[in-house]
C-alpha cells in the first residue's frame, strides 16, 4: 500500500467508524478504481493536509456538496461532520447559509438528507429533542 492509500484508509475509518474492515480493502463492482482514487486523493491527500482542521474541512465540504446537490455524498458527510465535531445546530446553520448562495431547493434537499442521516424527523428543529 502507498502512504496515500494507508493514510486515506486510516482517515476514512476515523471519520466513518465501522464502515470499512481493517487492512487493505479491494473495492469491487463497476468502476472500482474510482473508490481507489477517492481514498488516495481525497482522504489520503486532502483530508490529511495541514492548514484546516477536520472540523473546518467538514464545513467547507458540506457547503460544496450542498451547492452541487450531491445527495449521495452528503449522506456520508453529514455523519462525518458530526464525527469531526460539528453540532447539529452548526450543520443546520450551514444549510441555512447555503440557501442564500446555492438556493432554497439545494438547501431544502440538504435539510431532508441531514434529517434522515442524523436521525431526526422532519418536524424536528435544531436544539429540540425527538419524542
Amino acid at each position: 500500500m502507498s502512504n496515500l492509500r494507508e493514510d486515506g484508509l486510516r482517515v476514512f475509518r476515523e471519520m466513518l467508524p465501522g464502515t470499512l474492515p481493517d487492512g487493505d480493502v479491494e473495492f469491487g463492482g463497476f468502476a472500482p478504481e474510482l473508490m481507489d482514487i477517492g481514498v488516495e486523493s481525497v482522504f489520503g491527500k486532502l483530508w490529511t493536509r495541514d492548514g484546516l482542521s477536520r472540523r473546518d474541512r467538514s464545513l467547507v465540504t458540506l457547503g460544496i456538496l450542498i451547492a452541487l446537490r450531491a445527495g449521495d455524498e452528503m449522506k456520508a458527510h453529514f455523519r462525518i461532520a458530526r464525527q469531526n465535531g460539528l453540532t447539529e445546530d452548526e450543520i443546520a446553520e450551514v444549510i441555512y447559509h447555503s440557501s442564500g448562495y446555492a438556493g432554497f431547493p439545494a438547501a431544502a434537499t440538504a435539510r431532508n438528507i441531514a434529517a434522515e442521516e442524523l436521525g431526526k424527523t422532519k418536524e424536528s428543529r435544531p436544539g429540540e429533542s425527538n419524542p
